[in-house]
């Protein structure tokens, strides 16, 4: 799924912390990093965003619950 305009990038991490599965970034050249793991967070997300906010990204979560939880974050904030 494609994600847009994360202006809250710590609640985020929370939601995917809070994932009970899998959940991976996509980068640009395909590789799959794991979001659930601190140091890919901080690695991966570093060049994506500027001043605090997240414009776009793909991420992959891999249970329905962790969908829910992701879409109920993207669209009630």
């Amino acid at each position: 799924m494609k994600v847009q305009n994360i202006k809250d990038v710590n609640k985020f991490f929370e939601v995917v912390d809070n994932c009970a599965g899998k959940v991976e970034l996509v980068t640009g050249e395909g590789d799959r990093l794991n979001l659930k793991s601190k140091l890919c967070q901080y690695v991966s997300l570093a060049n994506i965003f500027s001043n605090g906010e997240i414009p776009e990204l793909e991420i992959i979560a891999y249970e329905k619950e962790d969908i829910d939880k992701l879409l109920n974050f993207m669209i009630n904030g």
